[in-house]
């Protein structure tokens, strides 16, 4: 088959596009600036819910889920909220429409059927979500209350990008409620590890743990933590957040409880979550020019099977051994396909699990069995070799884990290459415009001087890196004292 893509050096972004088209993980939608996630695609996405799940159930969270229309009162409720998401919702209006009179056949909105009052489509949940805590929050007793919802959202954007940034994506969000901040806080911080974890452990990708500044905090938040990744154009990724909000929406919502002390209390908040952008992130962090390079913790497909066929006769002896392998694979956990479409030639069938990331291909013919071997081939490497068919489960399952281990590695080595230190602003634009990646610099603490860098360069504070060494320094551009650097990059 003819991949068609475009190199990374030729144009990183039709790169991406091609990667994420070809490789069938979602197609564009007649909605404009929403997207249609493709099967390959979805499977990806169920195997990251899964895993994250999973650990928010062992960290003592439970599922529930809120409705999709908040209406406008409520997000006006918390001032810092409600414009930071105003220009970003979606609004329902009325609530029916008629045939148009005028143009058989089509339909219009019918004036008699206006809202008393707006909805928005969920841009995020804290407003409706504390609506009902008021009603379930009375007594110490309830606390601490830890929900997650697996749901979409919609935040109205005029240029899109699949998987990135779309008007309706699909993600989680947990909310928390607590009875002192110094549990609200422990509990962003355990939630802000659990995602460093995941995509860590899971995505092979490494992250920087840290604060955001002022101007980059979720509006509505005392304090938003993160998860910085790097992509292979140098450019940083938000790949997850995790938010103390402080008594804020308590406050709004008038949720108190009774404490110990018989006393009325605010409770603390929180609210984290990660998103289908996350996908994104996996493509760009990992794959090449030839197509997708999946991790196999959360690929779809971790080992494909493609028989060579030579003559009618071969066919069952083949599928017979096939079918052995697989169940043995499948009895070790692994995820296998047989790709024995008629319809396809082999050379083809590889070229087709290479643009979609599977971290192992087997083929095997005949001559490959009489020898008692298979060709076995490594996406992240793109090694072959002839392996025994005795034991090949079990080398398989040790293979995966180290193309695991290897995709974190080689990301590992390129974000350590991209984090350069500058003290002087004419180098601190320089390694922006040329080398890319996080540099570590100085900054005076104030917003200005954040906004400024910002118009001039492009660039933002990804984060204050968490257990920053403290260091006597100058501003990179005001030249004021600072305490600390920061982390500054170029970033989706």
């Amino acid at each position: 088959m003819s991949k068609g893509i475009t190199t990374r050096a030729e144009d990183y972004s039709q790169w991406y596009n091609d990667l994420v088209l070809k490789g069938g993980l979602a197609d564009y939608s007649a909605v404009r600036g929403c997207m249609v996630i493709k099967p390959y695609g979805f499977a990806l996405w169920e195997n990251m819910q899964a895993v994250l799940d999973k650990m928010f159930k062992d960290t003592g969270h439970q599922n529930a889920y809120f409705p999709l229309f908040v209406p406008k009162s409520f997000l006006e409720k918390e001032e810092g909220h409600a414009e930071g998401f105003a220009k970003e919702c979606a609004v329902v209006t009325h609530y029916r429409l008629k045939a148009n009179p005028d143009k058989k056949g089509t339909l219009m909105v019918d004036p008699d059927s206006k809202l008393e009052e707006e909805l928005i489509i969920r841009p995020t949940s804290e407003a409706i979500i504390w609506n009902s805590y008021k009603d379930w929050i009375q007594s110490y007793r309830d606390l601490p209350l830890l929900i997650n919802q697996w749901v979409n959202v919609v935040r109205w954007e005029m240029r899109t990008r699949l998987f990135l940034r779309t008007a309706e994506f699909l993600w989680q969000e947990g909310h928390t409620a607590h009875a002192t901040a110094e549990e609200a806080v422990e509990e962003t911080k355990r939630m802000l590890e659990v995602y460093a974890t995941f995509v860590e452990q899971f995505m092979a990708l490494p992250v920087i743990r840290g604060v955001k500044s002022i101007s980059e905090r979720f509006a509505g938040a005392i304090d938003t933590y993160c998860i910085e990744a790097l992509m292979q154009d140098g450019k940083a990724l938000q790949a997850g957040t995790s938010h103390f909000l402080g008594q804020n929406f308590a406050k709004a919502f008038d949720v108190k409880f009774l404490n110990k002390e018989n006393q009325q209390e605010y409770v603390w908040a929180t609210s984290w979550g990660v998103s289908t952008r996350l996908i994104g992130a996996l493509i760009m962090a990992h794959s090449d020019d030839n197509g997708l390079v999946l991790p196999p913790r959360i690929a779809p497909v971790q080992v494909v099977i493609v028989p060579i066929y030579k003559g009618d006769e071969s066919k069952p002896v083949i599928d017979a051994k096939a079918n052995e392998i697989i169940s043995a694979l499948k009895l070790a956990g692994i995820r296998v396909k047989y790709d024995n479409n008629d319809n396809t030639r082999p050379g083809w069938k590889f070229a087709e699990h290479e643009l979609k990331g599977v971290p192992i291909r087997l083929a095997m013919g005949l001559r490959d069995l009489d020898k008692n071997v298979v060709e076995l081939a490594r996406r992240d490497t793109k090694e072959k070799q002839h392996v025994s068919l005795q034991g090949l489960d079990g080398f398989i399952v040790k293979l995966l884990d180290e193309i695991q281990q290897n995709l974190f590695d080689r990301a590992l080595v390129y974000r350590k290459e991209h984090i350069t230190i500058a003290d002087k602003w004419e180098e601190f634009v320089k390694i922006l415009n040329e080398k890319g990646g996080f540099v570590s610099a100085h900054w005076d603490g104030t917003a200005e001087t954040e906004t400024e860098i910002k118009e001039k360069t492009k660039a933002t504070i990804r984060c204050i890196p968490l257990n920053n060494p403290q260091e006597e320094g100058k501003c990179i551009l005001t030249g004021k004292p600072s305490k600390e650097r920061v982390l500054f990059a170029m970033a989706y």
